[in-house]
């Protein structure tokens, strides 16, 4: 490796900004194929059908990239220095999911990785791929077997010394590093995430089933969300914390270095948001994950949060859009007007 070690990996990605390193083969994880066959053979995966067209690759990344002998996992923290679930008792707001809250976290943590990855060829002359979160790369198994933290009860990633609040990256690489030891689970019995679930989205501890994710009903799921699924949605407008906030590792969450994960405003009001029209939309969220749903989806999510609000006075926005060209929005309008008025929903 030219003189490169791991002491010397782990110092550079640590000066770009990166709280942790782990090292694994990339056929560490033998059993994520059969898991995630199992998964989606039982329809969990719901309308994310780009799981099940690269299912090859994103159950081996040995298959991924069959020249690669080492996978370098490194997590990155975002922790919010506010409580991430102050915001649900707030019915005229809207609540974000804090990654989504800052600058979108893919541009972030793949700029960092092409920077390491660069200076990784740079010394040693060997090739690499970047990975954040978009390709079929089952990070979390990786990062598990790379010692950097274990899926917990609620399927995310934690760990004793960064609690839940952490990104992933992954730079594959034809150098051999020696792996690191995997880690175990350390949930113990406490089963908070997996109580605190408003959907009930987990059916076993370890298990979850995305159809019920409020995180995936808000941001993966197209059209109109089961009625008796959005009435269970709160104010949440994109994505969940729930399970995230309640995890007792939290308390040794490290604090996120990264300004531009700050949240850019306070927690949003449902009638600004529900107005808005797609170049409203697409300006308000600029550089922000959100702005991936697009302004139908959004504004539909918007609508159950008006719907569950219980304030009278938002009947008057959601009247506005009750004949919107998006047929979900204009459904969610109907759904949030008669919630409003107090009279049961019945399709």
């Amino acid at each position: 490796m030219n003189g490169l070690t791991k002491e010397h990996l782990v110092a550079r990605a640590l000066e770009e900004g990166f709280v942790k390193v782990g090292l694994c083969r990339p056929d560490a994880v033998p059993e994520a194929a059969e898991r995630l066959r199992a998964y989606l053979e039982a329809g969990r995966h719901g309308q994310m059908g780009w799981m099940a067209e690269r299912e090859e690759w994103r159950g081996s990344a040995a298959a991924l990239w069959p020249e690669a002998r080492s996978v370098i996992m490194l997590a990155e923290a975002y922790t919010p220095e506010c409580d991430p679930m102050a915001g649900l008792a707030q019915p005229d707001r809207g609540v974000i999911s804090v990654y989504a809250q800052g600058k979108d976290y893919h541009d972030i943590v793949k700029r960092r990785l092409k920077r390491l990855g660069r200076w990784l060829v740079d010394r040693t002359g060997a090739e690499i791929k970047v990975f954040v979160d978009t390709a079929p790369v089952m990070e979390k198994p990786l990062a598990q077997a790379a010692g950097l933290g274990w899926q917990g009860k609620h399927t995310n990633l934690l760990a004793r010394d960064l609690g839940s609040w952490v990104f992933l990256g992954a730079i594959f690489t034809t150098l051999e590093f020696l792996p690191d030891a995997p880690e175990v689970s350390h949930c113990g019995n406490c089963t908070a995430c997996l109580d605190i679930c408003p959907t009930k989205a987990f059916p076993a501890p370890y298990q979850l089933d995305a159809r019920r994710c409020i995180s995936y009903l808000t941001i993966e799921h197209k059209g109109p969300v089961d009625t008796e699924l959005r009435a269970r949605m709160g104010n949440r407008i994109y994505g969940c914390d729930d399970c995230l906030a309640v995890c007792p590792w939290n308390k040794f969450a490290l604090a996120a270095q990264e300004i531009g994960y700050q949240p850019k405003h306070g927690l949003p009001e449902l009638a600004e948001l529900a107005v808005l029209d797609d170049a409203g939309f697409r300006e308000r969220f600029a550089g922000s994950p959100v702005k991936r749903i697009g302004r139908d989806r959004f504004v539909r999510n918007v609508l159950y949060a008006i719907g569950n609000s219980g304030l009278p006075q938002l009947g008057a926005v959601a009247a506005g859009l009750v004949e919107d060209a998006d047929p979900a929005v204009a459904d969610a309008a109907r759904w949030a007007l008669e919630r409003l008025r107090g009279k049961a929903w019945t399709g």
